[in-house]
């Protein structure tokens, strides 16, 4: 008798429903995949899977910060690879700048992921990438770069992409 009473019960909790879920209202974010967005491949690296700088490659870091000293930067976002993380040191010493890591990938999502974790839309962002990334990434903001592909011995360009709800722009600066 105990044994059929348990078995009743049990079945009684298992077919009770589940309360509804009430919707959450969505409110229209007007700087949700916006922003503007400087994209530049990490400086000169010294052979090797997870290696640092070179000279020339801490010289061009420097002067990445003198050309984007006044740009207005609010964080900076790279890769947990070394030559990312210096090639940025002098702007985030220099601007006292936040920074976050994010995967490196092909199609741009984890980037595009952190931004959004971060509620970091609407903003003035580095993105310090490698010649494999930068393009996905480009594209994952439906930016046309103009561009097929990014050489391995190609370090000197910044790349500045505009976004806005209604249209977004590149713009290339190069030999930094």
């Amino acid at each position: 008798m105990r044994y059929y009473l348990c078995l009743l019960l049990l079945l009684a909790a298992a077919c009770r429903q589940a309360p509804e879920k009430q919707p959450i209202p969505v409110t229209e974010d007007s700087t949700f995949l916006t922003g503007t967005f400087f994209l530049v491949r990490h400086a000169e690296k010294n052979p090797g899977p997870d290696s640092t700088l070179t000279a020339a490659g801490h010289e061009r870091a420097r002067r990445l910060q003198a050309l984007l000293q006044d740009s207005g930067l609010q964080k900076v976002y790279f890769t947990p690879f070394k030559r990312t993380v210096q090639t940025a040191d002098p702007l985030v010493t220099a601007l006292h700048l936040d920074t976050v890591f994010y995967r490196p990938d092909t199609t741009g999502e984890s980037l595009i992921y952190e931004i959004t974790r971060h509620n970091d839309w609407g903003k003035r962002l580095l993105i310090i990438g490698h010649s494999n990334t930068l393009l996905p990434i480009m594209h994952s903001l439906k930016a046309n770069p103009r561009l097929d592909s990014i050489g391995d011995r190609d370090y000197g360009n910044v790349f500045i992409v505009y976004k806005r709800s209604d249209k977004v722009t590149v713009r290339r600066i190069t030999n930094y």
